[in-house]
């Protein structure tokens, strides 16, 4: 069986898109609160939200919910 890779995962498109247009947002809060280097943080905080979000939401791990597994409980 042969498959032909680029090495470009399928789906990364919409995160790098969804990610310049967080930046792009962050930087427009920045210069409405004066401070552009606020919103660049901002933004990349919420970018890092964003990517993880995003991954999990195309699911590449199915069966990872553990019903029996306790450690994320308080």
């Amino acid at each position: 069986m042969t498959t032909s890779r680029t090495g470009w995962p399928k789906g990364r498109i919409g995160w790098i898109a969804g990610t310049v247009v967080l930046l792009g947002l962050g930087v427009l809060v920045g210069l409405i609160l004066q401070n552009v280097w606020l919103g660049l943080t901002i933004a990349a905080i919420v970018s890092i939200g964003w990517v993880i979000a995003y991954e999990s939401w195309r699911g590449r791990t199915p069966g990872l919910d553990d019903p029996y597994d306790n450690g994320a409980q308080l």
